[in-house]
C-alpha cells in the first residue's frame, strides 16, 4: 500500500516555492503526492519531478476538463480540443514522473444539460478516451476516470457506471478510481460499490464527507477499508482534502468555513488514520 497526499490542500500550482513543503511531506512519512496539472508548463513540471525524485517521493496527478475542451461534446471540434488537452496533461505527467492522472477526465466539470447522459455522449466519451489512452500508453501513464457526485457532473455518478465505461473502452491505460467523498453521497452500499468496480479500480481518494481530516467526519470508514481489503486493493490511498487557502478552489469545492485546525494537522492526522486503519 502507498500513502499519498493531494497538493490541492495547499496549491493548484506546485512549483519550486513548494520544495520545502515537499520535504515536510516526506518527513511526515508519505510515499508520494498528487500534483494538480491544469496547464502545460514542461519546465516547471520537470523541476518538480526532479525534486520529488531527490526526496524519494512518487507522484500521481489530477486534472479536469473544461466546457471548451469537453470529451463528450456534440461538437467534434470541442471533443478534439478535449483530446488535445488530455494529451498536453499527459505530457506534463511524463515531465514530472507521474504514473497516473486521475479526475473527471470523461466530461466537463460543472457543466450540465438539465438531463442525464445520452447514448451519443457515452459513445463520444469512449471514442475520445480510447484515443487519449493510446497516447498515454506511449508515455507509460494510466488515465484514471473519477466519477463525481450529481452536484458536480452528470456523466458518471457511481462506481458501477464508471467501471462499465472503462470496461467498454477496454484499454490497459484507462482505468477508474474510487473516491470516498463522492461515494458517501451517491452509493447505496459502500461494499457493493467497491466490489462493482474492483476489476477496474487502480486508485483511491481518501476524502472525508466534509472534505476535511479523514477520520474526523461522517464517512463509514470501517466499511470502506473492509471492502477495499476484501477485494485485495493494493494501490494508492491518496488523501484529497480542501480548505480555504485557495479562494477560487474553495469556491469551486463549496468550502465556506474552516473545517480543520491546520493543514499540518490534516496531513499528519490523516496519514496516521490511514495507516492505523489499514495496517492495524
Amino acid at each position: 500500500m502507498k500513502y499519498g497526499l493531494n497538493m490541492l490542500l495547499w496549491t493548484s500550482d506546485v512549483n519550486e516555492s513548494h520544495f520545502g513543503l515537499l520535504e515536510q511531506i516526506k518527513g511526515w512519512g508519505y510515499d508520494g503526492v498528487e500534483l494538480p496539472i491544469f496547464e502545460a508548463d514542461e519546465k516547471k513540471f520537470s523541476q518538480v519531478g526532479k525534486k520529488l525524485s531527490e526526496l524519494g517521493l512518487e507522484c500521481t496527478a489530477v486534472t479536469v476538463c473544461t466546457p471548451d475542451e469537453n470529451p463528450i461534446s456534440p461538437d467534434a471540434k470541442i471533443r478534439e480540443a478535449g483530446l488535445e488537452r488530455l494529451k498536453r496533461m499527459l505530457d506534463m505527467c511524463a515531465a514530472s514522473g507521474a504514473t497516473h492522472i486521475c479526475g473527471p477526465i470523461h466530461s466537463a466539470l460543472g457543466e450540465f444539460t438539465g438531463a442525464g447522459r445520452t447514448a451519443d455522449e457515452w459513445n463520444y466519451g469512449k471514442e475520445t478516451l480510447a484515443k487519449a489512452a493510446d497516447y498515454a500508453q506511449t508515455l507509460n501513464v494510466t488515465l484514471v476516470c473519477e466519477y463525481l457526485n450529481r452536484f458536480e457532473c452528470y456523466f458518471l455518478n457511481c462506481a458501477e457506471d464508471c467501471a462499465q465505461f472503462t470496461r467498454e473502452v477496454n484499454h490497459p491505460n484507462l482505468k477508474m478510481m474510487y473516491d470516498s467523498f463522492h461515494a458517501n453521497i451517491e452509493e447505496k452500499s459502500i461494499t457493493g460499490a467497491v466490489k462493482a468496480c474492483a476489476d477496474q479500480m487502480v486508485h483511491v481518494h481518501i476524502s472525508e464527507n466534509d472534505r476535511s481530516t479523514p477520520g474526523e467526519g461522517g464517512v463509514n470508514w470501517d466499511e470502506t477499508f473492509s471492502a477495499l481489503k476484501e477485494v485485495n486493493y493494493d494501490g494508492w490511498l491518496m488523501i484529497e482534502a480542501f480548505g480555504l487557502a485557495l479562494p477560487d478552489l474553495a469556491a469551486a469545492t463549496r468550502i465556506w468555513r474552516k473545517m480543520f485546525p491546520s493543514e499540518e494537522h490534516l496531513a499528519t492526522k490523516g496519514l496516521e488514520f490511514m495507516k492505523t486503519r489499514w495496517e492495524g
